[in-house]
C-alpha cells in the first residue's frame, strides 16, 4: 500500500536511532516531516540534514518533528547523526519497507549504469496523521525553508 495525499498514513513501525521504535501512536498529535535521502555522509545528504538541524527550533515552534530516512544501517545512522549533531532521529530502512510505502524507490542512472535507489523526497504529515504535502525530486538548496513555511502554515490551521 502506498500513502496518498490527503489520506491517513497506514499503520507502520520503523527502527530509528537512539534505540527508538517509531509508529503511528508515537507521532500522534505532532506534525511530522519525513525526508528520504540516498546515503549518509554524502555531500547533498549532509547539507540537507544540516539544513533541518539548523531550523529545528522553528520546526519545533510549529509542533513539527523531523525524521530522516535512508537504507543505511542504524550504526551508520548513529555515526552520521553524532558527527553532524542532528537533533532528530534517523530511520534505518534496509528492506525498503518504509521507502516503498512513500514510493521513493526509483530507477536511477549513474555513469550509464541503472540501479534502484532513493529519490530525494520530503513529506509533511499533519497532527492527525494525514499526508498533506509532498516534494519529489528535491533539490537541496532552499528546500528546508520551503518545508518549514509549509509546516508553519499547516500548524496555523
Amino acid at each position: 500500500m502506498r500513502v496518498q495525499l490527503d489520506q491517513a498514513l497506514p499503520a507502520f513501525t520503523a527502527q530509528a536511532t537512539s534505540g527508538v521504535t517509531l509508529d503511528n501512536a508515537a507521532l500522534a498529535g505532532k506534525q511530522v516531516v519525513v525526508y528520504f535521502y540516498p546515503k549518509d555522509n554524502t555531500p547533498g545528504c549532509t547539507t540537507e540534514g544540516q539544513g533541518f538541524r539548523d531550523q529545528i527550533d522553528a520546526f519545533a515552534a510549529a509542533n513539527t518533528v523531523i525524521l530522516g530516512v535512508s537504507k543505511d544501517s542504524l550504526r551508520t545512522h548513529e555515526n552520521f547523526k553524532a558527527k553532524h549533531s542532528f537533533p532528530f532521529e534517523l530511520i534505518s530502512d534496509p528492506d525498503e519497507i518504509f521507502c516503498r510505502l512513500f514510493d521513493v524507490i526509483q530507477l536511477k542512472k549513474l555513469y550509464g549504469r541503472e540501479y534502484e535507489g532513493i529519490e530525494r523526497s520530503t513529506f509533511l504529515i499533519d497532527a492527525q496523521g494525514v499526508l498533506r504535502r509532498e516534494w519529489r525530486k528535491v533539490k537541496v538548496k532552499g528546500h528546508v525553508d520551503e518545508v518549514l513555511a509549509a509546516a508553519q502554515a499547516l500548524a496555523k490551521h
